[in-house]
């Protein structure tokens, strides 16, 4: 049986971290994740998702991830059965995380007021003469991007 669901979305609120009673980190968050067509009044909808993720995907969501930011989530539908106040039994649908991933980069992020989660880039670039011997020849020819033919 297969039951995994792959989400991207922004985060509708702060996470929230919280421990159960042996110490397990758990985190609860909701995205709102935009449906890829629109209704018949010309609207793209909106579905809200729950979240929960468990131990260091908590504590990874809980330390970088605010409200507004995208998340690319990957995890399985749990179906949960509770009883409310009033005793009536009603079911919940939510996605228990096993991965989290940044859905934005940096320099979005450093546009917006999604907070100030760090994002993870490649190192700065030393510049072509770095990357060449130091006699001035390479084994590298370049190729024009003029001819159509691939070199292999």
């Amino acid at each position: 049986m297969l039951n995994k669901i792959i989400l991207m979305g922004r985060l509708t609120r702060d996470p929230e971290l919280r421990r159960t009673q042996s110490g397990t980190a758990v985190t609860s968050f909701s995205l709102a994740v935009d449906r890829d067509f629109k209704s018949q009044g010309g609207e793209k909808e909106t579905d809200f998702i729950d979240i929960v993720a468990w131990r260091n995907t908590a504590e990874f969501v809980s330390k970088y991830f605010t409200k507004g930011r995208m998340a690319v989530v990957e995890g399985r539908l749990q179906i949960r059965d509770w009883t409310d106040k009033e005793g009536g039994k009603r079911r919940s649908a939510e996605v228990v995380a096993d991965n989290v991933y940044f859905g934005d980069s940096k320099r979005d992020n450093a546009d917006s007021s999604y907070g100030s989660a760090p994002a993870y880039s490649a190192p700065a670039s030393r510049g072509a003469s770095a990357a060449a011997p130091s006699d001035g020849h390479s084994d590298f020819a370049e190729i024009s991007e003029e001819d159509g033919e691939l070199p292999f």
